[in-house]
């Protein structure tokens, strides 16, 4: 067993880290005073204290397990939406791009038109030509309207290409976006009749871990709500079961399991840091 850490530390700050045992900082006084909306103050015994510790770690526990029951939903909706926002962005993108294929395709139509209109031009220039050399030169226009017609018709046919992929990507993406629509649906009902039939349960249990935390003085109840909140299943308040720590399983000396037996103390655990209650209590 491992030697416990010579530091302590006092309920009120109890975390998951090893505390050393001492009477004044891992217990809290024996009986405290607890205000009614009356006026009245009643003195509320550590046993009850216990008791109301234990019992409202079972009604939070409960709450655990309905949020984590609803809590993935929630998850796969927000996923789903992420993935539809994607996809409908990344057709938005498509058609931007296939618009951009189409004017660059109307530009080299109309960059054949002219040339077909220069060769046009050239050709009856030709007819009426003083000498080779002019004959020559407007022939050599001819030919390059006739490279400049063939290149643009080059493009064309690859804008076409890339034009006909993406109509392609568009649709394979639309298939998929109607996909996950549908399932969104799905979750989103599924959500829907799991929280219908959760809420009133939970809003139950809340009020009822309400009412316990009012049998609680402020200072533990701070040390249980962190217990809580450090631990991995966020248990803060567990039984000595077989001799050992029911959170992390760590041996409990005799001397202890009796002071836990006694209810004069609220002891916590020398190595996880829980409140530790005795098994017959439960």
């Amino acid at each position: 067993m491992a030697k416990a850490p010579s530091k302590a530390k006092s309920a009120a700050e109890v975390d998951n880290t090893p505390v050393k045992e001492s009477e004044e900082q891992s217990v809290i006084s024996a009986h405290v005073t607890l205000s009614h909306t009356d006026g009245e103050e009643t003195e509320i015994s550590i046993e009850k204290k216990l008791i109301a510790l234990y019992n409202l770690q079972q009604i939070d526990s409960q709450i655990d397990k309905i949020r984590i029951i609803r809590g993935e939903l929630p998850l796969e909706v927000e996923d789903l939406e992420d993935e539809i926002v994607g996809l409908e962005t990344r057709i938005d993108n498509y058609i931007q791009d296939i618009e951009n294929l189409k004017g660059q395709i109307r530009e080299k139509d109309l960059q054949i038109k002219e040339s077909q209109s220069q060769i046009k031009r050239y050709e009856e220039q030709q007819m009426n030509v003083r000498n080779n050399r002019e004959y020559d030169s407007l022939s050599k226009e001819i030919e390059f309207q006739n490279l400049e017609i063939a290149l643009a018709e080059k493009r064309i046919k690859e804008f076409t290409n890339s034009l006909n992929l993406k109509n392609d990507e568009i649709s394979t993406a639309q298939k998929s976006l109607d996909e996950l629509r549908n399932e969104l649906e799905i979750k989103k009902s599924e959500l829907s009749d799991i929280v219908s039939e959760t809420e009133k349960e939970e809003q139950a249990l809340q009020a009822k871990s309400e009412e316990y935390q009012r049998y609680i003085e402020e200072r533990l109840l701070t040390a249980y709500k962190r217990i809580r909140k450090n631990a991995r299943n966020g248990l803060a308040v567990v039984s000595v079961e077989r001799d050992a720590c029911g959170g992390c399983f760590s041996a409990i000396p005799p001397q202890r399991q009796l002071d836990i037996r006694m209810h004069k103390k609220i002891i916590v655990c020398e190595y996880c840091g829980r409140i530790l209650v005795e098994h017959g209590l439960v």
